[in-house]
C-alpha cells in the first residue's frame, strides 16, 4: 500500500476512534485491552459499538505498523527522508 493511502486510512481510523472515545469517555487502547481480555460492556446496547471500535483499533494498529515498516524500508534504501515528503495537491 502506498504511503499516502496508508496515511489516509490512518487519519480516517483516528477520526473514528476519536468519535468512540468522545462517546464513551475512554481511550481506545484502554477499551481494546479490556475487550481482548473478554470484558463485556456495561450496557448490552454498546456491544456492537465495542466490536466495531475494537476492529477499527486493531486495523489502526496494523496500518501504523505498515506505515512504519514502509518508511523504514524507504529510509534504508535512500538513507534519508528524500522522496517521502510530498505536498498534497490543492
Amino acid at each position: 500500500m502506498e504511503l499516502r493511502n496508508l496515511l489516509v486510512d490512518i487519519h480516517a481510523l483516528e477520526q473514528e476512534l476519536l468519535d468512540f472515545e468522545r462517546r464513551y469517555g475512554v481511550r481506545s487502547e484502554t477499551m481494546y485491552a479490556a475487550y481482548i481480555a473478554g470484558e463485556e460492556p456495561e450496557d448490552d446496547a454498546w456491544v456492537l459499538d465495542f466490536g466495531e471500535w475494537a476492529s477499527a483499533y486493531k486495523l489502526w494498529l496494523r496500518r501504523q505498523a505498515e506505515y512504519r515498516n514502509e518508511v523504514q524500508r524507504r529510509q534504508q534504501a535512500q538513507n534519508s527522508l528524500r522522496g517521502l515528503v510530498h505536498v498534497a495537491a490543492a
